[in-house]
């Protein structure tokens, strides 16, 4: 946790700092100019990252919304459209970039309670080749979705039909390495080979470097060279082309050097908390999977959520309830903090 502040701040896992390594690691950068194409510290992250995953090529971006964007608007053209979960972050919680920039069309379809996609249903949203429809294109998943890990095999037969339907693949994977951890729990399986099984599964794939893995800026997206070239167009018609990038990219490449395997550590924080705050009788807490947990309230105290966040600020504790109260444990956040917040949640509820 950062010794600077008593503050346990648990709205984001965007929220940390970098560690001291980390600043050293940027501060070392070598740096050039990236839209010549020559930062070599930018191209050293890319090879690193397409590498990990099993792609020819990567992209470095700003953000991860404008990973996705690029994504979208690399594999469709005006008037095609992609098939989207309800919930999905490049379709709910992006502004409409793809339509508003692209004029590509999302299909949104409901989740399943573990956050897939049904597969009749994506097969059922599928257009025919016909003038008064839209183009189906892509078939864009996103895992973790809500803490949630999307099962391996689900995965596979998605991403399999899409293929036989003519359909390109996207994952956002803003927090791949969640996903991977937590598929790789209680087997022999190393984290990194799980989020390439992930991504091998797909076209393209978004990866977020400040979530999870604690940089300060930046996501990468990974795909074909003739996609990430497509792609690279389109973060500059995007406003995404970065000078001396190279402090940035460092600190992305010290996360993927040094923060995946301590993921799990992030996971079990969590589920101290879901255990910590069990038992109280207007709290329902959805066991977590990865680093987020989800809690409603329940009963007469269901109204109570903006009382419940000024409490806990007013006790040094930062969570959101933009939709459900929700949690999230990162590297700026430690055992005794998770216990601070459990206390003062309970201490809520007493008062």
């Amino acid at each position: 946790m950062n010794a600077s502040s008593n503050v346990i701040d648990l709205r984001s896992d965007t929220v940390t700092r970098p560690t001291a390594a980390m600043r050293d690691a940027m501060m070392a950068a070598d740096v050039g100019d990236d839209v010549f194409g020559d930062d070599p510290s930018v191209n050293a992250l890319q090879e690193q990252i397409a590498g990990m995953l099993g792609f020819e090529a990567a992209l470095f971006v700003p953000t991860g919304t404008q990973s996705n964007l690029c994504a979208i608007l690399a594999h469709c053209q005006r008037g095609d459209e992609y098939i989207v979960g309800q919930q999905a972050h490049c379709y709910r919680w992006e502004g409409g970039g793809a339509a508003v920039f692209g004029s590509v069309q999302p299909q949104p379809l409901n989740h399943q309670p573990d956050g897939t996609l049904a597969l009749e249903d994506i097969e059922a949203a599928i257009k025919p080749d016909d003038a008064h429809f839209a183009r189906t294109r892509l078939l864009a998943l996103e895992n973790t979705l809500g803490g949630k890990l999307l099962p391996f095999a689900y995965v596979q037969k998605a991403t399999e039909l899409a293929r036989r339907k003519g359909l390109a693949r996207h994952l956002d994977g803003a927090r791949l390495f969640n996903a991977a951890t937590a598929q790789a729990a209680g087997t022999d399986a190393d984290v990194r080979s799980e989020a390439r099984r992930i991504a091998e599964c797909f076209d393209s794939v978004s990866v977020c470097f400040s979530k999870g893995l604690g940089a300060p800026v930046g996501s990468a997206l990974c795909g074909s060279s003739e996609l990430i070239a497509r792609a690279h167009r389109i973060r500059k018609m995007a406003g995404g082309g970065m000078r001396q990038a190279g402090v940035l990219a460092a600190a992305a490449s010290h996360a993927l050097a040094h923060h995946i395997d301590r993921l799990a550590q992030d996971h079990e924080l969590a589920r101290r908390l879901a255990d910590g705050l069990a038992g109280i009788p207007q709290l329902r807490v959805e066991a977590p999977q990865t680093n987020l947990l989800f809690v409603d309230l329940e009963g007469e105290a269901r109204h109570r959520s903006p009382e419940l966040l000024a409490h806990l600020k007013q006790n040094g504790v930062l969570a959101t309830g933009l939709y459900r109260l929700r949690f999230a444990t990162h590297l700026d956040v430690d055992a005794n903090g998770i216990d601070r917040a459990i206390g003062a949640i309970r201490s809520f509820f007493r008062a």
